[in-house]
């Protein structure tokens, strides 16, 4: 059994490096040709574009190795029953269960690999990535104009802005709550807040100040008012992609702050902790998934086999990208939607393997 477990556990791997070197290079190809003009545009060296191409395949690979490893299970167990290697297997006194255990075994080892490579890795490249992405391809003005954002700047001070444009350092609609215990201390309005670089400070228009002290309350108000003031205009930046450059220390310490700080990202941010625990779990079920689906002979041979492991594999791509813009954009809890493809394919398995003990 050890000669056995060795021969698919190497097989696997195999499998899993030559869908690696299928597929990344043509997603390479079909970027560059994409990205082509934006290179020339801003005239970038051969080693920029390299080292952009190093993060490309970190960035996506990552993504992918559910389906990386989905397929060259498929791939590698479809040969073995075409060549009545699984019948010959099974006959000769091997369970099902037993004949399950070196490919369990071995995405278990490549989902190790991939907590550790989501946790530690992954955030570092994504950081070089997504940096270069923002400065040479993203469009311009993209982040301009963010509206209504709330946010405590303080264990006691809350900061509420209708929008926000960056370009001119100005913020509309401007309130800041200053509060003692439960209680309202102190409150300041103003119709817009720009920062004035030469003189470093901030410029508020039609200011309107009340204090409440005791049972009195003290109001004053400014055409213009300069002042300092407990936060930076970059506070009011909400950076979407901030959580995918952080190690999971970093994370878990942001996520804390943006949930005291009444972030509109905070939803997508533990989506993006979770997904760093449900990719490696993905591949340990696309794993048995795989194996299950090809393991025995049908008409149609291998070509059969590859074309169902790509539509399962889509499907589950999707279910994974609808479940996370549930998340973004319709208020779905994130737990939900970071774990119920993987619930779903789960499930799904189970069933199958079921059917196929009896």
């Amino acid at each position: 059994m050890k000669i056995l477990d060795k021969y698919i556990s190497k097989q696997f791997a195999k499998s899993f490096l030559f869908m690696f070197l299928l597929f990344i290079p043509i997603g390479i190809l079909v970027d560059v040709s994409e990205k082509i003009d934006k290179f020339k545009e801003h005239d970038l060296s051969f080693y920029e574009v390299f080292n952009y191409y190093l993060d490309f395949i970190w960035y996506y690979g990552y993504f992918l190795f559910p389906i990386f490893v989905f397929l060259a299970v498929i791939w590698f167990t479809s040969k073995l029953s075409s060549n009545s290697e699984v019948v010959a297997i099974l006959s000769s006194g091997v369970s099902f269960k037993r004949y399950l255990q070196p490919f369990v075994t071995t995405s278990i080892v490549i989902a190790m690999v991939s907590i550790f490579s989501g946790m530690f890795i992954i955030p570092e490249k994504n950081k070089s990535f997504t940096i270069f992405q923002n400065k040479y391809l993203s469009k311009k003005n993209r982040t301009n104009n963010l509206q209504s954002v709330y946010k405590q700047i303080s264990e006691n001070e809350y900061l509420y802005v209708s929008s926000y444009n960056k370009t001119r350092n100005q913020a509309y609609n401007f309130s800041i709550e200053k509060f003692n215990g439960n209680k309202l201390q102190e409150k300041i309005l103003a119709r817009n807040i720009r920062w004035i670089e030469k003189d470093s400070l901030f410029r508020l228009t039609d200011y309107f100040k009340r204090t409440f002290k005791n049972q009195s309350e003290e109001i004053v108000s400014k055409r213009i008012f300069d002042t300092l003031m407990n936060f930076n205009m970059s506070d009011l930046e909400i950076v979407n992609f901030q959580a995918k450059t952080l190690n999971f220390f970093e994370l878990n310490r942001f996520i804390d702050i943006e949930r005291k700080s009444g972030s509109p990202l905070l939803s997508s941010h533990i989506l993006e902790k979770n997904k760093r625990i449900t990719i490696p779990v993905s591949v340990i079920i696309l794993t048995v998934l795989a194996v299950v689906v090809s393991s025995f002979k049908k008409r149609g041979g291998i070509g059969l086999n590859l074309a169902l492991g790509i539509t399962l594999a889509f499907i589950f791509v999707f279910f994974d990208k609808f479940f996370s813009v549930l998340v973004t954009e319709s208020n779905l809890n994130p737990y939900v939607g970071a774990w119920i493809p993987n619930l779903i394919f789960a499930l799904v398995t189970a069933y199958i393997v079921k059917l196929s003990l009896k």
